[in-house]
């Protein structure tokens, strides 16, 4: 998929210093550091962490949305996610997604629930080995006064 396919979404990230970015998305802002023992200052989440947290929200918003379009309860409704790393190359080596319903949803929506909430967007995307190209852009002019 090219960069300027009408489906395309822009993200731009932009160091601030030491190991802050900020991410800017569709008129939004999100900053990313590292902990303390890793060099950063601990000012944010780490990338990492945000990639594990898009699953996890994915996955709460389809069951949210199943909860809905069959008129259950949404109160109480969460996801846990618990990773591990692993190394060589460096990567989320496993990830421990727990869906957490809200009292009130029968047993006979339980599995359904399930089958959709498992298939999100970010879940399907990282079973289905997407294409990832990584190249280098041209250098940001800088105005000189």
């Amino acid at each position: 998929m090219s960069a300027t396919a009408p489906s395309a979404t822009t993200v731009r990230v932009d160091h601030l210093s030491g190991d802050e970015f900020t991410i800017g998305v569709r008129g939004h802002r999100l900053t990313v550091d590292q902990p303390v023992d890793a060099g950063g200052r601990d000012t944010a989440p780490t990338p990492t962490e945000l990639f594990v947290a898009g699953l996890a929200s994915c996955v709460a918003f389809y069951a949210r949305r199943y909860l809905a379009r069959h008129g259950l309860p949404t109160e109480g409704l969460a996801v846990d996610a618990v990773f591990k790393m692993g190394s060589r190359p460096a990567r989320v080596s496993a990830v421990d997604v727990e869906l957490h319903l809200p009292a009130g949803v029968p047993e006979s929506r339980r599995e359904p629930l399930l089958a959709v909430a498992s298939h999100c967007t970010v879940h399907n995307t990282l079973t289905s080995d997407p294409d990832i190209v990584v190249r280098l852009g041209e250098p940001e002019v800088s105005e000189v006064a």
